[in-house]
């Protein structure tokens, strides 16, 4: 169910059932030559769409407008500071509080949305919240390293795109064809949860978008294995979560 297509009746009625909600978070910003520029908040809308349907849930409108300042130097990048975000999230937080939701599961797409949400839930202590992006479920990280391997990389990655192709349009490799530089273990450890540097010098070292990740290994069946990995996790998880 989504919260945007469903009365205020029908929202009575289900929190007579359950209290929980799942709010999918995105971004809006480049994500290399064949990726979409909503990618994140693709995934992240469409799994959870899916997931909230097999658990029953209610699922809000997509977080699309998020920090990505690195990628300013990017055409099509929207960027909000992490602050405004944050402050977004609480006012949302108490908005659905307010309403009667007790349980927030966050499925996030977007590495840079993790602080702010974190410091957002910090601030509702009332509240009962999860994060989980939806890369780090365990059947899905094994299948995505069994797929891509250290080609994974860090953004513009072939599991995200593969996603996109299989929901939306196959965007032609162009440039993308060539692997890029492959990024050690220590520089992914490091820059975990997006943590780039200035714009200028992010599209200085990876001038066309892609982090270390070769985007071009993606197929749209592989897109679709990955979501359904990835709707069986969240579902199994959400239910979990509910039921605490």
């Amino acid at each position: 169910m989504q919260l945007d297509q469903i009365t205020w009746q029908e929202v009575d009625i289900y929190l007579k059932v359950s209290d929980g909600i799942i709010i999918p978070t995105g971004s809006t910003e480049q994500h290399g030559p064949m990726g979409l520029i909503g990618t994140d908040a693709l995934c992240a809308e469409h799994i959870s769409r899916l997931g909230g349907n097999a658990a029953n849930a209610i699922v809000a409108p997509t977080f699309a407008y998020t920090p990505a300042p690195f990628n300013m130097k990017f055409a099509g990048t929207i960027s909000i500071s992490a602050g405004l975000f944050e402050m977004l999230l609480v006012e949302v937080l108490e908005s659905l509080m307010e309403g009667g939701f007790a349980h927030i599961y966050f499925l996030n797409g977007h590495g840079a949305n993790l602080l702010p949400i974190q410091n957002a839930i910090s601030k509702m202590p009332t509240l009962t919240c999860k994060i989980r992006s939806w890369w780090e479920f365990e059947p899905v990280n094994l299948l995505r390293q069994k797929l891509y391997g250290g080609w994974e990389g860090m953004h513009a990655t072939p599991s995200e795109i593969a996603i996109t192709q299989a929901i939306h349009r196959i965007v032609p490799s162009g440039n993308a064809l060539s692997p890029p530089i492959k990024l050690s273990l220590d520089y992914i450890r490091e820059h975990s949860g997006d943590r780039h540097g200035p714009p200028d010098e992010h599209r200085k070292q990876f001038p066309d978008g892609r982090v270390g990740s070769h985007s071009a290994l993606a197929t749209p069946k592989d897109g679709q294995t990955l979501i359904d990995t990835a709707v069986g996790a969240l579902t199994a998880d959400y239910l979990e979560f509910i039921s605490s």
